[in-house]
């Protein structure tokens, strides 16, 4: 797909990811159990620490702390992404504003 814009590339990459996630799935992303409390965070803290919290119900386990450094990078990178318009557009487009 040569010429044409990356924002665009990406987009139709994210669709087709979130397409073969329903297929597998037989759910959307925005109907995910996780979607619905995640919508109600509001910073990153918020959203590390949920996921936190859902990782914790694993109990305790080997590389656990490991685990949680990486949520709070993740998350971090993730938000930052978030604000560039092509992974903004398309996360609208799940129905995650």
């Amino acid at each position: 797909m040569r010429g044409e814009p990356e924002s665009s590339r990406f987009r139709e990459l994210f669709e087709s990811a979130l397409r073969d996630y329903e297929k597998t799935t037989n759910l959307t992303l925005a109907k995910h159990p996780l979607a619905e409390p995640l919508q109600n965070c509001h910073s990153v803290e918020s959203i590390t620490a949920f996921l936190q919290d859902k990782a914790r119900e694993f109990g305790d386990f080997e590389g656990r702390n490991k685990i949680m450094k990486s949520i709070k990078s993740n998350v971090s990178i993730l938000s930052m992404l978030s604000t560039t318009a092509a992974l903004g557009d398309a996360v609208y487009t799940v129905g995650i504003p």
